[in-house]
């Protein structure tokens, strides 16, 4: 019997012990091995009375019957005196038989006190690490298949109690609840009933049956001995401190606890100095005591983590190696502080440092490269010497090297060394000597590159691994799977095998992955040590080698016993993004996790090494565009500002690579446009897009000209000789061999696909995979279809779904005759044979499956559940089966809704953006859209199609505005189009249905979406009858007036020859002016009603502006061009009819407003034709200045006509008497053809202005000028001053300037017809107010005179007569008759109209208005006026009792063909010019009109209104067919259905019937002829009957809309009801209805915003709710993970959805909270009658009030105003938020009151301060201050900049001030000093609203 010694003492035993030791080492023959190690070796040497003593505790030792499954080598030379007390105890509550429970804090100390005590004490152990996934059955029994039938495998707790072994369980926090319960009975009484029937029983109860019954019966009774030496020892966490499930009273109850604290302070000391013996002992105890304090109770209150003090040792030892090395760095690696902690945090760890002189100081330093690495030879494998430079010493270590050979040469071609890599690769050698590592980084920023070239160095392969997040622990270790015999067996993981083969495993993505799961890993991590599912151990090589000498077997013999050592090289990097700080949810970096590794941070790259890894990688690039991109990238990751982050983030080094790959090989690309196609900038939320905009300008990337050239190109695609061309990109068709995979879809061409199309090819070819991002229906499939089909690739299609899981994605298993057996899903196969993988609505699948693709595209690998694996290269391929190789042809194309609301999926592109080359497909632009839909709909006129295009652009902007919800695309347009297509005679409004009925019970949208439609012509709504034309009045008769004779030439007196002379014009200038571009809102009129208004817009006048000429050039009717002058200021405002823009010149320097005189200057114009079209004249009337301007380029020149009358016209001083001086005057008939008659009034010249030859000819006259009409080229009606006789002026039509020709003038005489009662008076001679300048067509001509004729003639209108027309007028000299149409009443000239309250009776003093408003229209024979409503017979055109309505004036239209007048009212405009007197003098009536094309007409009213009319009578009789067309033929016919039958059985044969002798009405009957309904007979509307017969009745039907019409009773009922419940909701809140009156104006103003603000925060509710699935369930779908499970007959396989249950430990959600800053200060008041700011305050007040009703839980809001009274003027305490009208009315007012008697000053600024500092004392999920104040900082002396470091104060809040729009610039200035999308300026104070609903939507929603 040999006895033992143990030394067990504290410390290092002193020399006696040590030679005790070494005389036992060469009694008991240790060898070599012991003796290097310098341990304590105990050898079992089989006695059977040892006994182990431990102060005064003895245990009897037992042989073990297994001892291969004794713990080894975990007892160390000198235990500390702590663990020998906690042995002691261990053993103390062993001899009682009690389980013990050890709780302490993370770190590997428990669990190695247990092992120790379970090797001291040689007991077998089985060791459980328990995590989120353990079930039941893990603990119990597990069925397995073997040869066709289930069997049960007793699993650990069993196999421990009937073996007598001890259960090591750890983890217990980290179960699920109600799994540990199965133990309890166990633990208590040492019974439990198994699933196979068997019954554990305990010891004592066993034996006293053994002695009644025989062992042989109690077996019979499946009655099993729990062995006396089973013991539980479990390992936990305390729960409350850390995250977990607090253990289960009962449970806890059944164990003895002993708290395990860390190593006493002398402990720790004393082991950290034995092994860093080259570092002074002052050092240790520095960090030892900096370690200590951060473990403190006072340093978790402040939040931070416990310091991993167990890792010290690793510390220790790289420091005993570098003893030069800075002491922060290592301690940064143990406690990465910077990553994981906020500002206080990190702050707290710096006074500590600072505390313990551990800050890094000048001499201490940082290893700068590795040098060399030497594989070491000998006894040693696998282990390599590695140099690294530190400072200027060099240092050679020994490290683990891998199985392969070492990289010699770190150069490669992938990999650009910089010095900050160079720096991380060597600190990585420090630590990989000691411990596993993990790499923390952002996205993008090179881990796993980093990682690669590590393993490359040290010779390492490397098994890239991807965790998802919902990986359970058997993804992770081992997984199931069956035999070709149908046995169920067990398969490694790759994570096992790497153990076994000594490779570097890469763990990506450690922060998606549960902490429960992870627990698995501790063991292997701390001690490397692993036990397997199917019960197989991993141990430590040198555990291993011992247990091999100890029980002298061989490896096969462990083997057998499913004992196998862990590679010695086996190491673990793990790769894992940034904690985000201050989140509940991403705060994956805890105490337990810091035990585990080493952590290295790596940092983005600076700014030059990216520039260098740029350049070494793609050298070809041109350099000043990467130096672009690089400044606008680190601007961004610099700022601390949420949105720019995350950009930035879109931005990672590999995408800036991409951007750079694309632009060598495209030069001409714009920059600007790839860093948006990167950021995705077209579905960034508004705030992020004008930071990126803001930020692209700052570093000089503009948008480049070439943008705007990409429309023009021509974009076809076209395939030659087997190249593709798209755009001007080609590529080499493929030729497949799977031709019915390639997609085959109907699409048509369109400019904007074909860009998207040769985009994606430039990406294609540069071996990119594609992400496609857009909204619905803009054609994502079909251009991906198309793509592929045009270079005839195969595709495989994956839809992703709510379901989708990683299995799913790669195999879909199945059981077929008892084997599980694995399909391939698309994926695997596009892999294998190289096909297209086009991956349809990612964003639906959860994230954590998606980011599976990662590593697919990033490192070609992947491993499939089946045990397969993918991989890029061949080279990985000899010698291992069940490997894929990626086919070089194979691709990735995902297609993807834009992130965010109304789509609510899940954000694929934020993260898994970088990995693809990103392209945003919009709806098509108009054109390309008209162009496709064209192809869709040949037979739908054009108009239609414009309309539709119009107005779902419209609706498209305003859902990118937000201010409605979904987002209208091409897919709804084309719907539409097909249908007209198809059933044309159905009307557009109802066929627009299809797609609106979806909002047809939401009112808000319902309103815009009807507004937008009627605004582009879509009559929703309208009915067939509501056609409102004017009121036609009969024409009076014509009458034969007399005849103009020319008099002959014979009389010497009346043939007058006129000299003319030519001059060269004198050409001042040109001067260039700007030309401003200004938005047209065109409405069509005809939305709801039928009138003759074509459409209408506004012109942005001013106030004072008055509209003074009105003309359009006469072109072809598509291009007319309007040009309207304004003359106070005097401005030119022109605009394409039918376009949506226009633009205008101010020409105010010219033409300054004189305020003292009565000069007001009055401007026409003259737009002229080809070649100068474009080019307009001015002319002032007054001083008759003449002015060319170019309106395409701003050119502006002075023509100066009079080379000797240049004085300036005589300014009549203020007080002169004389009302009006003679003005000149412009003919502008003849335009067009670029020449222009001037005259002034009273005057006796005609000076002709031929623009093109730059001369003016002058005609003198012996007559003084009262008008000119120009009725041909040649021939001009002249009238003479005073006496108002006419004469014509004939000349040559060009005068040429050689012969200075004599112009002829005649005079007319007018001679009356012979009136019989010899009536012949002269007197009536009268100017006429226009003349046609060219004839009526002979159609018309003859219809109105009444006789057929063919002759020249002109037509012309006066005061007198409606119209009049002169035959043979000007073309005969012959005597001419002339026609007219007489009024009744001459139109007034002197009285001012009564009827219009806006002239305030101001009389004209002399002299008619300066424009007459009078047109004719010679195609459809109409003369039109405008005429003030005083001069229509308003009586005849309105009944009795209707009002008319307030206009501005009367069209009135004389049509000659159809003899009627028509008066269409002309509406009233918007706002009048104040100057009354002025604009009497303009015009009779308060607009202008001018003629648009052959038929249509123009008025502009005087508040700048432009209305398009048509009156001519064949063009609005086709419009409203059309108009109808559009509304559909709804006739009121009731619709039938017919069935026909080919039997011929149900009608008989039809007949005539029977003729009724009374002819009465007859329906049905089958027996009259000449009934209405009826069946068989001859009739109206039967069925059956032979032909119609109308016997005369009138078919009387209730119209379908009358049918469909609510009774009148049954509206008032209802609206009374509403009335009645809004009284009685007033009684109840005690408003009045005048103050409910007050409040409704606030409220309604922002009640759209409002809805759409609360549609918003539901779906984030709903979000939230989200369910997920729930495994392991007894019911529900069977789970694609467990289907083995169910072959072996298993019961919880299946998973449901459900309410997760918080993450244990979790922290609560806490709510958003948002503090609201108002500017109540007086300026408000003073400003608000401006622009209405206070009330717009008020409105953004009130729409914070209202949308966060209800929501109080999820946004905590406040709202305070500033003044100059004080900056914190409490008006909504976050407690005590309005809940009703009645007190949110009261906050308004309150407001309003303080605004208006508050002192003056300004407290903007410590209104932020302190609302910033007050509202991040709260606890809160996130922060959000919104700051309201006018822009007059400047005023009270606030520096902007100061304002700005204001905004910015703290990180956490994110603050945002809106400046209502300022006087001046202000607002402007200010914003250019803030930081991007933290300012807005709303100069339209209606913005606010809107802007309040952009800063909700982009921020707080994107991470609710």
């Amino acid at each position: 019997m040999q006895s033992r010694v143990l030394c067990l003492g504290g410390g290092a035993g002193g020399p006696a012990a040590r030679r005790v030791r070494l005389l036992l080492r060469q009694v008991l023959g240790g060898g070599a091995a012991a003796a290097q190690s310098g341990r304590l070796e105990v050898r079992a040497l089989h006695g059977s009375g040892d006994t182990v003593t431990i102060g005064d505790v003895s245990f009897k030792l037992k042989t073990p019957k297994n001892p291969e499954l004794v713990p080894q080598n975990y007892m160390t030379d000198s235990l500390a005196q702590s663990v020998v007390y906690h042995l002691r105890w261990i053993m103390q509550k062993d001899l009682l038989g009690q389980d013990v429970f050890l709780i302490g804090p993370p770190g590997p100390l428990r669990r190695s006190i247990a092992m120790q005590y379970l090797e001291l004490t040689k007991r077998e152990v089985e060791y459980i690490a328990l995590s989120r996934d353990t079930t039941e059955t893990d603990l119990k029994q597990r069925r397995e298949i073997r040869d066709g039938s289930a069997f049960y495998l007793d699993q650990c707790a069993v196999r421990a109690a009937t073996e007598g072994r001890i259960l090591v369980l750890e983890g217990l926090e980290k179960a699920e609840r109600n799994v540990l319960p199965v133990l309890n009975n166990l633990l208590e009484n040492r019974e439990m009933q198994l699933e196979d029937g068997r019954f554990l029983m305990s010891a004592e109860r066993y034996d006293k049956l053994l002695q009644d019954h025989t062992k042989s019966e109690l077996d019979a009774w499946k009655i099993v001995r729990v062995s006396e030496d089973f013991r539980v020892i479990a390992l936990g966490l305390p729960v409350p401190k850390y995250s977990g499930n607090p253990l289960d009273p009962p449970l806890r109850s059944r164990f003895q606890a002993r708290d395990v604290y860390h190593l006493p302070f002398k402990d720790h000391l004393q082991l950290l100095y034995s092994i860093g013996s080259n570092i002074s002992t002052e050092r240790i105890s520095q960090l030892l005591s900096f370690g200590t304090t951060l473990c403190s109770q006072e340093s978790s209150t402040l939040g931070l983590p416990d310091f991993p003090l167990d890792s010290l040792s690793a510390a220790v030892q790289i420091l005993d190696s570098f003893p030069m090395m800075s002491v922060q760095c290592v301690i940064d690696r143990l406690y990465p502080y910077n990553v994981f902690l906020g500002k206080e945090g990190r702050t707290a760890v710096k006074d500590a440092l600072k505390r313990f002189e551990l800050q890094d100081s000048e001499n201490h330093l940082l290893p700068r490269r590795i040098t060399n690495v030497e594989s070491v030879h000998g006894n040693k494998p696998f282990k390599a010497d590695v140099t690294v430079q530190i400072g200027e010493k060099e240092v050679t270590f020994q490290v683990p090297a891998g199985t392969g050979l070492l990289k010699k040469h770190p150069r490669s071609d992938t990999f650009i060394r910089t010095s900050s890599h160079n720096q991380l690769l060597a600190e990585m050698m420090q630590s990989h000597m000691v411990k596993d590592m993990c790499l923390i980084g952002g996205k993008g920023c090179g881990k796993t590159v980093i990682a690669k070239e590590f393993a490359d160095i040290l010779g390492y392969s490397i098994e890239p691994i991807m965790l998802y997040q919902d990986m359970t622990a058997r993804d992770l270790l081992q997984q199931r799977y069956t035999l070709p015999n149908g046995d169920t067996a067990w398969r490694p993981s790759p994570l096992v095998t790497a153990a076994l083969e000594g490779k570097l495993v890469i763990l990506d993505g450690i922060h998606r992955i549960n902490p429960g799961t992870l627990a698995v890993l501790q063991r292997l991590i701390h001690d490397r040590e692993l036990t397997l599912y199917d019960g197989t151990r991993l141990l430590r090589e040198d555990r291993y080698q011992n247990l091999k000498e100890e029980l002298q077997i061989s490896d096969e013999k462990l083997q057998e016993r499913s004992i196998f050592p862990i590679h010695p090289s086996f190491r673990i990097v793990v790769l894992a993004e940034p904690p985000v700080i201050g989140s509940s949810t991403q705060q994956w970096l805890g105490p337990e996790f810091l035990t585990l590794f080493l952590f290295h941070n790596v940092r983005s790259l600076s700014k030059s090494e990216e520039a260098e890894v740029i350049k070494e990688m793609i050298p070809n690039v041109p350099s000043v565009a990467v130096e672009q991109l690089l400044s606008l990238t680190h601007k961004l990751r610099e700022t601390n500002d949420a949105t720019a982050q995350s950009l930035a983030s879109s931005l990672s080094t590999r995408q800036l690579l991409r951007i750079c790959r694309r632009l060598s090989q495209h030069p001409d690309e714009s920059l600007y446009y790839a860093v948006n196609k990167a950021c995705l900038s077209r579905f960034l939320p508004n705030l992020a897009r004008s930071a990126l905009h803001k930020n692209l300008q700052d570093s000089g990337i503009e948008t480049s000209p070439d943008d705007m050239k990409l429309e023009e190109k021509d974009y076809t695609c076209e395939i030659n000789n087997g190249i593709l061309k798209i755009g001007s990109v080609t590529m080499p068709i493929y030729n497949s061999t799977e031709k019915m995979k390639v997609p085959d879809v109907l699409f048509y061409e369109n400019a904007q696909h074909m860009m998207v199309m040769e985009d994606m090819l430039k990406d294609f070819l540069l071996g990119e995979h594609l992400l496609l991002v857009g909204n619905q229906g803009v054609g994502k499939n079909k251009i991906v279809d198309r793509f592929l089909h045009l270079l005839n690739r195969p595709r495989e299609y994956l839809q992703l779904h709510r379901d989708t899981t990683v299995q799913s994605l790669t195999l879909q298993p199945s059981v077929k005759d008892g084997l599980i057996i694995y399909e391939d899903s698309p994926l695997v196969k596009a892999v294998k044979f190289g096909h297209i993988l086009v991956i349809d609505e990612a964003d639906k699948a959860p994230t954590n499956v998606t980011c599976v693709l990662k590593t697919l595209v990033e490192s070609g690998e992947m491993v499939l559940s089946d045990g397969r694996r993918i991989v890029a290269n061949h080279a990985h391929v000899e010698r291992r089966e069940n490997v894929i190789v990626i086919h070089p042809d194979f691709r990735m194309i995902v297609l993807a809704n834009r992130p965010g609301f109304p789509f609510l999926g899940n954000d694929f592109f934020g993260t898994l953006g970088d990995i693809f080359s990103c392209h945003a497909v919009d709806n098509p632009k108009p054109q390309s859209e008209l162009a496709m839909l064209r192809q869709y709909g040949p037979d739908v006129p054009e108009p239609i199609l414009q309309k539709l295009v119009a107005a779902f652009g419209e609706l498209r902007s305003l859902a990118d505005q937000g201010i409605i919800n979904y987002p209208y695309s091409t897919r709804e347009v084309v719907n539409i189009v097909k249908h007209l297509q198809k059933f044309p005679t159905e009307g557009l409004a109802n066929v627009v249905r299809n797609v609106f009925d979806f909002d047809s019970y939401n009112n808000e949208m319902r309103e815009i979406l009807i507004s937008t439609l009627h605004k582009y012509g879509i009559p929703i709504g309208a009915k067939p009858t509501n056609v409102q034309l004017a009121k036609e009045l009969p024409l009076p008769d014509h009458k034969f007036m007399g005849y103009w004779k020319v008099n002959q030439p014979g009389n010497a007196q009346q043939k007058l020859l006129c000299p003319t002379e030519t001059q060269k014009i004198d050409v001042k200038g040109p001067v260039y002016l700007n030309i401003q571009g200004f938005p047209l809102e065109r409405h069509e009129a005809r939305s709801l009603s039928f009138t003759e208004e074509l459409a209408f817009w506004t012109l942005p006048l001013g106030e004072v502006n008055l509209v003074c000429d009105v003309t359009v050039t006469k072109e072809e009717e598509a291009e007319n061009v309007l040009y309207v002058t304004t003359c106070n200021p005097v401005s030119l405002y022109f605009m394409n009819v039918s376009s949506k823009s226009g633009y205008f010149v101010d020409l105010y320097d010219l033409f300054p407003r004189t305020v003292g005189s009565v000069w007001q200057p009055f401007v026409t114009v003259a737009p002229l034709g080809n070649p100068l079209k474009g080019q307009v004249v001015l002319h002032e009337e007054e001083s008759n200045v003449v002015l060319l301007l170019d309106t395409s380029s701003g050119a502006l020149r002075r023509l100066l006509l009079l080379p000797d009358a240049q004085v300036s016209p005589k300014r009549t001083s203020w007080w002169s008497s004389k009302e009006e001086t003679s003005n000149y005057k412009m003919c502008r008939e003849f335009s067009h053809k670029n020449w222009l008659v001037f005259y002034k009034e009273a005057g006796n010249r005609l000076i002709v202005l031929d623009v093109l030859e730059g001369r003016t000819h002058t005609i003198l006259l012996p007559i003084n000028l009262k008008s000119v009409f120009l009725a041909a080229e040649d021939r001009w009606l002249l009238v003479e001053n005073e006496t108002n006789q006419k004469f014509l002026l004939t000349k040559r039509a060009h005068i040429e300037a050689e012969d200075s020709e004599v112009c002829q003038l005649y005079a007319l005489t007018e001679e009356p017809a012979d009136m019989g009662f010899g009536l012949t008076t002269a007197s009536e001679l009268c100017v006429p107010h226009a003349v046609s300048s060219d004839q009526l067509s002979s159609e018309n001509l003859t219809a109105a005179v009444g006789q057929k004729i063919s002759s020249p003639n002109r037509i012309f209108s006066d005061e007198h007569n409606y119209a009049t027309i002169v035959i043979g007028f000007p073309d005969l000299l012959s005597s001419s008759e002339v026609y007219s149409w007489k009024r009744n009443s001459s139109l007034s000239r002197k009285r001012a109209s009564p009827s219009d309250p806006f002239y305030y009776g101001a009389r004209r003093k002399t002299g008619a208005a300066k424009q007459t408003n009078c047109v004719t229209l010679l195609s459809s024979n109409q003369i039109v006026r405008i005429l003030a409503p005083g001069d229509v017979p308003l009586k005849d055109i309105y009944p009795k009792d209707v009002t008319p309505p307030q206009t501005a004036g009367y069209l009135e239209v004389t049509d000659l063909n159809s003899k009627k007048i028509k008066y269409i009212p002309v509406p009233r405009s918007q706002s009048l010019s104040p100057y009354t007197s002025w604009l009497s003098k303009i015009s009779d009536a308060d607009a202008l009109l001018a003629p648009l094309g052959k038929v249509g007409l123009v008025t502009v009213d005087m508040g700048g209104s432009v209305r398009l009319w048509e009156t001519g009578l064949d063009s609005l009789q086709r419009s409203l067919q059309d108009w109808r067309n559009m509304i559909g033929q709804e006739d009121g016919r009731p619709v039938q259905i017919t069935i026909q039958r080919d039997s011929g059985l149900d009608v008989s044969s039809p007949k005539h019937g029977k003729v009724d002798p009374d002819n009465m009405p007859h329906v049905g009957g089958n027996t009259w002829a000449g009934g209405t309904g009826g069946r068989d007979t001859a009739g109206l509307g039967g069925k059956g009957g032979p032909y119609r017969l109308d016997a005369g009745h009138r078919v009387y039907q209730v119209s379908q809309a009358e049918k469909d019409a609510v009774p009148e009773e049954v509206k008032r009922a209802a609206r009374e009801m509403g009335e009645k419940a809004f009284k009685q909701r007033l009684k109840e809140i005690q408003m009045s209805e005048y103050d409910a009156s007050t409040y409704e104006r606030f409220s309604g103003a922002v009640r759209r915003q409002v809805q759409s603000l609360r549609i918003i925060l539901d779906n984030l509710q709903a979000k939230g709710k989200e369910r997920q699935w729930l495994r392991h369930q007894a019911v529900g779908e069977l789970d694609d993970a467990k289907i083995i499970d169910g072959l072996t007959g298993e019961k919880a396989i299946y998973k449901r959805r459900g309410e997760l249950e918080p993450q244990l430990g979790s922290p609560q959600q806490k709510p958003k909270r948002l503090r609201l800053v108002v500017d109540v200060s007086g300026s408000m008041y003073r400003f608000n009658g401006v622009d209405g700011r206070l009330e717009r305050s008020m409105e953004a007040v009130c729409m914070v009030m209202e949308a966060f009703e209800n929501y109080e839980h999820k946004f905590k809001y406040d709202i305070v105003g500033h003044s100059g009274d004080g900056f914190d003027i409490t008006l909504v305490g976050s407690d005590k938020v309005p809940k009703n009208n009645k007190q949110r009315l009261e906050i308004l007012k309150i407001m309003h009151a303080h605004a208006q008697f508050c002192m003056s000053g300004d407290h903007t600024l410590e209104g932020t301060e302190h609302a910033i500092r007050e509202i991040a004392k709260e606890e809160a999920d996130e922060y959000f201050v919104i700051i309201l104040s006018d822009a007059n900082l400047e005023r009270y002396g606030i520096q902007p900049s100061r304002f700005a470091q204001v905004l910015t104060t703290n990180a956490q809040v994110n603050a945002f001030a809106i400046f209502i729009g300022s006087l001046g610039d202000q607002a402007d200035r200010l914003q250019r000093t803030l930081p991007a999308g933290r300012s807005f300026i709303a100069m339209d104070t209606k913005e606010i609203p809107q802007i309040l609903q952009q800063i909700f939507t982009s921020t707080m929603l994107s991470s609710a």
